[in-house]
Formats: C-alpha cells, sequence, structure tokens
C-alpha cells in the first residue's frame, strides 16, 4: 500500500471471505477426484452458481487495491509471474507423473496481473476520469461483452465472426476453438472491466474517503487471509490434496 494510505481492514476481510469460500469449493471437487466420493461432485455442482458472486467480490476489491499500491504494474508482474508458474506446474511437470485434466493456461492469476499491468500502464488517464462514470461505463462493457467466450456479444443477441475462434492465440482476451480446456479460466473479456470497476471505486479509498466501519477490524482470522491471498491460492491445492491422500492411505490401511 502507498505510505499515506490508511489500510481498509474490510477489503482484507471481503478477499479472505472470498478465498476462503474458493477453498470450501475446491475441496468438494477433489473429495470427488482423490476419494471417488460422488457425493463430492454433486455438493460442488450444486455449490457453482454461488460462484460469481465470489469472483466478483475478490476482482473488484483486486481493483480498488490497485489505487492503493504503490507500483501497480510491478505487482501485476508478479502476480502474473505466478499465474505462469502454475501454468508450468499443471500443464509440464504434473503430467509428466500422469496426472493430466488440471491444466491451467489463464486462471485467476494470469487474469488479475494482467489487469494489474493495465490498469497500471492507463492510471495516468483514470484518475482523470470521473469515477461514477468510469463505474458505468465498466458496467456497460462488462456486460457487452459477457458472452465473448460463447461467441457473442450482449448476452448472445450479437454473434462475433467465427474468424476470431479459429485458434487458442487469443484465448486471453476470450477467443479460443474447441481445443481449448483449462481448469481454471478468466479471460480478460470481461473480467478486466470488473477490475476497472473497482479501480474507479478506489478512487475514494485512496482519498480516505471510505466509510468509518470499513476501517475497523472485525474478523481477524478472514483479514489474515485476504493479507496473504496470493500465498493462500497458491497453497491450497497442494495443502487439500495432501489431505486428502493422507486420509486415502489411512482408509484403505484400516479397511
Amino acid at each position: 500500500m502507498k505510505n499515506n494510505a490508511k489500510r481498509i481492514i474490510l477489503l482484507d476481510e471481503l478477499r479472505g471471505f472470498a478465498i476462503l469460500a474458493m477453498i470450501v469449493h475446491h475441496t468438494f471437487l477433489d473429495i470427488g477426484a482423490v476419494l471417488g466420493f460422488e457425493w463430492g461432485y454433486t455438493v460442488f455442482d450444486r455449490l457453482c452458481v454461488l460462484q460469481p458472486f465470489f469472483w466478483a467480490i475478490f476482482i473488484i476489491v483486486s481493483g480498488i487495491c490497485s489505487r492503493l499500491s504503490r507500483n501497480c504494474v510491478k505487482r501485476g508482474f508478479i502476480v502474473l509471474g505466478c499465474g505462469l508458474a502454475v501454468t508450468l506446474v499443471t500443464a509440464v511437470i504434473m503430467p509428466l507423473f500422469g496426472m493430466t485434466g488440471a491444466e491451467i493456461y489463464f486462471g485467476i492469476l494470469h487474469c488479475l496481473g494482467a489487469c494489474m499491468i493495465i490498469t497500471g500502464l492507463l492510471m495516468p488517464l483514470i484518475k482523470k476520469a470521473n469515477p461514477v462514470a468510469g463505474m458505468l461505463v465498466c458496467a456497460v462493457l462488462f456486460a457487452l461483452t459477457w458472452s465473448v467466450s460463447r461467441g457473442s456479444l450482449l448476452f448472445g443477441l450479437i454473434k462475433l465472426p467465427e474468424a476470431l475462434y479459429k485458434t487458442n492465440y487469443l484465448m486471453p482476451l476470450g477467443f479460443f476453438n474447441s481445443s481449448f480446456a483449462s481448469a481454471d479460466y478468466f479471460a480478460l473479456l470481461p473480467w478486466l472491466f470488473m477490475f476497472l470497476f473497482g479501480a474507479f471505486i478506489g478512487k475514494y479509498a485512496s482519498d480516505g474517503a471510505f466509510p468509518g466501519f470499513t476501517y475497523k477490524s472485525r474478523v481477524k482470522f478472514l483479514a489474515f487471509i485476504g493479507r496473504n491471498s496470493l500465498w493462500f491460492y497458491l497453497a491450497h491445492q497442494p495443502a487439500i490434496y495432501a489431505v486428502l491422500y493422507a486420509f486415502y492411505f489411512v482408509y484403505r490401511l484400516a479397511g
């Protein structure tokens, strides 16, 4: 954070809540994949309806914090680098050991890192813009591009040229063909506009104009997770796998 910025604890708590919800959600998927319990898949599928809510919290909060960062571009390259490390592990190293189907090519870290870099480069223009107008424009653009990955704009009302979907080279933007698969996928269209929406809200955060209650601590556990969200994201799957495989071996020995 900038040296003169007062920490908004509520943002840490919201980000921590979103990360914790994601970990719980992924745990049910791993219960199905590792332990073979079908109810894990069932619970995971039913909770998918809540995913966009948690995604929105995490991405908007990250956008707000881009206005509080000392160097948003530098942090973006760090996060993007972590995303590329995840790709290396899931798409190169894990398949060497026979573990396939978990490849991540442009997941949440790739997307957030790219959004931070783009937002940092655009920050001089963002600071000059009216924040309310900026939020409205971003909301419209988000709705307009929501269905880009499905070949259309404005929720299917406008069809996009099929030529955009012939290859996977434009996959970071949301254009890909039927051969593309990623276990975690967040295209820049539309999520960049949600991030920028948060960046415009961040104007009030950088001015110290958030309501007083947002600066007070309530749930220290969530705030701790939120402050260390990158490390929790990177560690959560290995930790879940370790616990479930340990349970699996103990269960087999006991049986």
